[in-house]
């Protein structure tokens, strides 16, 4: 099922992509008398053993009705909002991909390298993201997002998929001038809008093997970034197993799972061109849908 949100003026509401066009849950279960259909991302996500089928039931019964151009909306119309508007935890996963690693010159991790953002960063997909001043190095990295669907602690490497709610695609940007200040990479990771993150959600039995996917970046239309998450020195079951050993993980967080070869820092000097206003950077993972944001200038 590929989940999204998008804004009815002010409001965020709930949709599924169909072939038919989004679903607009709240009207179709308004037309068609379903009290107890989650109407928010995060009640799906919560109850997703429970809010799934019932949302299911909703489709097949929505595409079915003489009333379906009612609730079925073009998604082109739509002004879409991040798929999960405000996560609980942002925990992100550094020098992950083999071929990353490399180009950066960085040693290949004993442990995946883990650091935070903040919900500051979240931003929607066609969301212009201003370059703050405090940058001229701010670079784009295509990643696959885990949105976690159950509370997790110490879960073994082999059930840790089974916590997974659902995946997404993520440009985790990155002022490399900051970032790279001190040995705690933080600062040049949470400006505001630093995560746009959609458009879709989609519930891991639609993904199957996560690390078994195609991703791309490019930019005004060139290509950065093509690689694969098989190429993740930590695969996406023991990400979840590992962080699981030390905090516990709740429904609605998400883990940014590093990215590919490709990114300005693993230019050699003289050829690094960082993100200008006016670039558009897209990132398309397989399954998942493609993500564009426009860079401008800070006011």
């Amino acid at each position: 099922m590929k989940l999204l949100n998008f804004y009815d003026h002010t409001d965020i509401k709930l949709g599924i992509q169909t072939d038919h066009g989004v679903l607009d849950i709240a009207e179709a279960a308004r037309h068609l008398g379903y009290d107890a259909v989650p109407s928010h991302m995060h009640a799906v996500i919560e109850d997703h053993a429970t809010a799934l089928p019932a949302l299911q039931q909703l489709i097949d019964e929505a595409l079915a009705s003489e009333e379906s151009s009612t609730f079925l909306l073009d998604e082109q119309a739509l002004k879409l909002a991040p798929c999960v508007p405000s996560p609980g935890k942002i925990i992100c996963v550094g020098l992950n991909y083999q071929k990353h690693a490399e180009e950066t010159k960085a040693s290949i991790p004993e442990f995946p390298i883990l650091f935070n953002k903040f919900n500051n960063t979240i931003a929607a997909p066609g969301q212009d993201i201003a370059l703050p001043k405090a940058s001229s190095k701010v670079d784009y990295e295509a990643e696959l997002v885990i949105v976690m669907g159950s509370k997790t602690k110490y879960v073994s490497k082999e059930e840790a998929l089974d916590h997974v709610f659902g995946y997404c695609n993520v440009n985790d940007l990155s002022a490399r001038d900051l970032q790279l200040r001190t040995s705690q990479w933080m600062l040049g990771k949470i400006c505001d809008h630093f995560s746009p993150i959609g458009p879709y959600l989609v519930t891991a039995d639609e993904v199957g093997d996560p690390n078994q996917l195609e991703i791309k970046c490019t930019v005004n239309g060139g290509v950065r970034q093509h690689s694969n998450t098989s190429d993740m020195i930590f695969k996406c079951d023991e990400i979840v197993s590992y962080i699981s050993q030390h905090l516990t993980l709740e429904p609605g967080d998400i883990i940014l799972t590093g990215t590919p070869e490709g990114v300005v820092l693993g230019y050699p000097k003289e050829k690094r061109v960082y993100l200008q206003p006016g670039d558009v950077v897209t990132i398309e993972i397989e399954k998942l849908g493609v993500l564009t944001n426009r860079m401008v200038e800070e006011v």
